[in-house]
């Protein structure tokens, strides 16, 4: 038998990982890419094999009577990548699978094996971080294919297609076309859904208290706000039940409206102030433990306001350029290099007295842990900073808060020191509360971040001046105020992952595709940081709710993930579990077959919303309301932005009423002599110049700006924005014209192709020179986007062909042809034949649409000539007629 022309053929799933690996293994070993799953289930009716096609169970690609048997084929643009790797396996000595050490690593790996079929040895590499020490490390410590993991992998695969597959068809019929269920995703809606039904009940509630800013005989000042008067304890905003804005049951509190307040204030104003008490306590704080995924993602998300995905994404990239450990983890551990070197950066970069005093570990107390690797670190034992790294942009942003964090593990406590000051005005009592950080310890390198806005972070110091029981002070200002209680605050990703973390549901290294998921579907659209569900998601979970209630469970949904931790442990079987789940009075094929025909498509898209008396329908083109008046059905479009808690039987009584008066002339443009209208559409309140006329040009139309009631726009006020954008002058560094309008998304200002978007402190019809340009230094200059993943280069002409994400979604593009990624298709195993296959079909279309366009354009340029001459004639006649 001839030599083989390598040591080995190891097989990783990136092609930046396999270039990093062969630098360190050399010429002896071929390093290549599988570009992740090289078999899948099918999925499209195209990708079934003719011989299984008229099989019952084809559509599910799961024989569901022969044991569950997964129906595999070669993942699309896969066929070449696999003849690669078995023409290279027969120059090889031996294979070597070095695919990522979870579940879905494994399960990479074995069907690797089934498909290349070898007849040499094969090995399994595991590492946790991409280093020549721990590359070489893993290469000489190699072991078996994990069965049991493979099991558990290929089982949460089946039961994901069975669930999918079996219920979304049902979603189509009853609700509308391209919705999707999901084992986790479904859950995961459920959980907005709810919430958003919380704020829909809350009932608001006003409480007054009293602000004194005081001052002592030092002259320094503080502020203190009302405690208690005659001893009973002053209301606060946690002393009140959020559906019915009234006092908790039991509550012993006074409870002050404003004239109470005004006046309490009137009747101490004058009054003697001292000090009646004085607390102090000191407080030790603990770092928090190295990064897991869940903690990774949520404190991305609070800090950097970077999304699931895209910390993931980033994070793959660090990890695969040899930056940080395995990014897919529960465990909270780190190995002894990694403790002893951060205890020599901490001493090294802090000084002495900022390292703890011995090691410092950590223990998972994760359910169902599914990695044997570490936390999230920086890789290796040189614990660089992301400056000395060279790194930049969000791969930046991330590394310093995983090294920030990795150092803070090893530094010593914060000690702090808590202030309580009572202070007494004849019967009232006010509070004020000081802090102070008598020692930084860790938090020189790391704060933990908060999700309540409002809330101080750890190390904020605010400190209360030297004060002594009985010290007389001076009021220098007593303020009555009002307060509102707030409903429960929307979900946000950091907030939406720890609480799916906190139910069991889902493992974290699922949670940024099923946060990328339910916003692709649209479930979900984000109002700044917020997670707020759709009118279709509240459709979609009351039809699961009242027809699949297991299925949608907190509990049950967590018990499946412990079952199937138990298949990857090894202490539960594949089949017995796969059986229970889909047959039976209680499996999934009798509950869809028994409750499809109970559930009225009209009953299931109509939600009656609290406090609402008319009820909202979920169409094809999305949420409207319908009402009846002399014998005519009305209906009406919502906002597309308006929130489902935040429709009021106001808001859908003016939007009737508008509806049934039809457009409403502001009055005549007095130089195009055609009426200006204020119209309501699915973007909101905007204003139109003319009608609609089949044939003729779209009229003139410009939103009218959030913050302004349509009902205070007069036609002054309209022809003002219609005669948008306002020339502001030039800029003063480069002499172009500096811009005012409003587009698409808003207010903006702009020169020379950036644009900056006006807040709610600027006037589009106001703001000023000086102020755009201002503004504009803060705006990114746009330019080339960078991909959030690089699939490799277009065979045609060399250029890359790259993943980005969207207003719409995520798409793939090649210089300017951009093309939409299906909804279905998982974003990390995104192959670059598939893409060459969209854009080609794109580039295609977009041929064709060139043409249109064209005699589009021609036909256009005629209606406006024709319509130029009409608008001519209607002024001369107006004209003719007021003469």
């Amino acid at each position: 038998m001839a030599k083989a022309k390598y040591k080995a053929l190891v097989v990783v799933e990136s092609p930046a990982k396999a270039r990093k690996i062969s630098g360190f293994l050399g010429a002896d070993y071929c390093v290549r890419a599988s570009m992740g799953h090289v078999r899948d289930l099918p999925s499209s009716a195209s990708e079934i094999p003719k011989s299984v096609k008229k099989e019952p169970w084809a559509t599910l690609g799961i024989n569901v009577d022969k044991d569950f048997e997964p129906l595999y084929i070669i993942a699309k643009g896969k066929k070449k990548t696999v003849d690669e790797l078995k023409s290279l396996m027969k120059e090889s000595a031996e294979l070597i699978l070095a695919t990522d050490e979870d579940r879905e690593g494994e399960s990479i790996g074995w069907h690797l094996v089934k498909l290349l079929k070898p007849e040499i040895p094969v090995r399994r590499m595991v590492f946790g971080e991409i280093t020549k020490t721990a590359i070489l490390d893993a290469l000489n410590n190699t072991r078996q294919l994990d069965e049991h993991l493979v099991e558990a992998q290929e089982t949460r695969r089946t039961v994901d297609r069975l669930f999918g597959y079996t219920l979304s068809p049902l979603l189509w019929k009853r609700v509308a076309p391209r919705l999707s269920a999901g084992r986790v995703q479904s859950v995961a809606v459920r959980m907005l859904v709810e919430r958003e039904r919380e704020r829909s009940r809350f009932v608001k509630a006003t409480y007054w208290d009293l602000k004194a800013q005081l001052e002592t005989t030092t002259g320094a000042n503080f502020e203190a706000m009302l405690a208690a008067v005659a001893g009973k304890r002053v209301a606060a905003g946690r002393d009140f039940d959020e559906n019915t804005g009234q006092l908790k049951p039991g509550a012993d509190v006074i409870l002050l409206g404003e004239e109470q307040a005004n006046e309490l204030r009137a009747r101490i104003e004058g009054t003697d102030w001292s000090v009646a008490s004085v607390e102090s306590r000191e407080q030790t704080r603990r770092p928090y433990p190295p990064f897991t995924t869940s903690t990774l993602q949520q404190e991305a998300n609070r800090k950097l306001g970077m999304s699931a995905r895209q910390t993931m994404q980033t994070a793959q990239r660090l990890y695969e350029d040899g930056h940080i450990t395995y990014m897919r983890t529960d465990s909270v551990s780190l190995s002894g290099e990694a403790i002893g070197a951060s205890r020599r950066a901490v001493e090294t970069r802090y000084g002495e007295q900022f390292l703890s005093e011995s090691p410092r570990n950590f223990t998972t107390k994760s359910k169902g842990a599914q990695e044997a690797h570490e936390a999230i670190r920086p890789a290796g034992t040189a614990m660089k900073t992301a400056d000395e790294l060279g790194l930049s942009g969000p791969e930046w942003k991330l590394y310093s808060l995983i090294w920030k964090r990795t150092m803070a593990t090893q530094m010593a406590d914060a000690k702090l020191l808590f202030q309580t000051v009572t202070i007494q005005a004849e019967d009232a009592e006010f509070r004020a509360t000081g802090r102070h950080v008598i020692f930084p310890g860790f938090f020189r390198a790391y704060v933990e971040g908060v999700d309540d806005p409002e809330a101080a972070l750890d190390d904020t110091e605010a400190a209360l001046p030297p004060l002594a029981e009985n010290d007389a002070l001076k009021l220098d200002e007593l303020d009555s105020l009002g307060h509102e209680t707030k409903p429960p605050a929307r979900f946000t990703e950091a907030t939406l992952v720890r609480q799916l973390e906190a139910e069991g549901i889902g493992r974290p290294s699922t949670y940024a595709s099923i946060i990328g998921t339910i916003q692709d579907r649209g479930y979900v659209q984000k109002q700044g940081n917020q997670l707020v569900p759709t009118f279709t998601a509240m459709a979609v979970t009351q039809l699961l709710e009242r027809h699949f209630t297991k299925l949608v469970d907190y509990k049950f949904t967590a018990e499946m993930e412990e079952q199937l931790d138990q298949v990857a442990s090894g202490e539960a079987e594949r089949l017995p579990y796969l059986e229970r789940f889909y047959r039976g009075d209680d499996g999934l094929d009798h509950q869809v077959k028994t409750n499809e025909e109970k559930i009225d498509p009209r009953e299931a898209c109509t939600l009656k919303l609290q406090g609402v008396t008319t009820d909202v329908r979920v169409g094809r083109y999305g949420p409207f309301i319908q009402t009846e008046s002399d014998g005519e059905t009305i209906s009406v479009s919502l906002p597309n932005d308006i929130a489902p808690a935040d429709v009021t039987s106001e808001l859908t009584e003016e939007l009737i009423e508008r509806k049934k008066m039809g457009p409403q002339s502001l009055g005549m443009h007095p130089e195009e002599g055609q009426p200006v209208f204020v119209l309501i559409g699915p973007f909101g309140p905007y204003l139109q110049l003319g009608e609609v006329v089949e044939g003729e040009p779209k009229p003139k139309r410009v939103s009218i700006p959030k913050g302004v009631d349509p009902k205070d726009v007069d036609l002054d006020l309209a022809l003002k924005y219609l005669a948008l954008p306002r020339r502001l002058g030039q800029h003063p560094e480069t002499g172009l014209v500096v811009n005012a309008g409003i587009g698409r998304f808003g207010p903006y200002v702009t020169s020379n192709k950036v644009f900056k978007s006006l807040g709610k402190d600027h006037d589009v019809l106001t703001v000023d020179l000086e102020t755009a340009v201002e503004l504009l230094k803060t705006a990114k200059p746009r330019g080339p986007v960078p991909p959030l993943k690089e699939l490799g280069k277009h065979p045609d002409d060399g250029e890359p062909v790259g993943i980005y994400e969207g207003r719409y979604g995520m798409y793939v593009k090649h210089g300017k042809v951009n093309a939409t990624i299906p909804k279905e298709r998982e974003i990390d195993s995104v192959t670059l034949e598939e893409a060459l296959d969209w854009i080609a079909a794109r580039a295609g279309k977009t041929g064709g649409r060139k043409k249109a366009a064209k005699k589009k354009a021609t036909r256009k340029k005629s209606t406006k000539k024709k319509s130029a001459k009409k608008k001519a004639a209607t002024k001369n006649a107006a004209k003719k007629a007021a003469d």
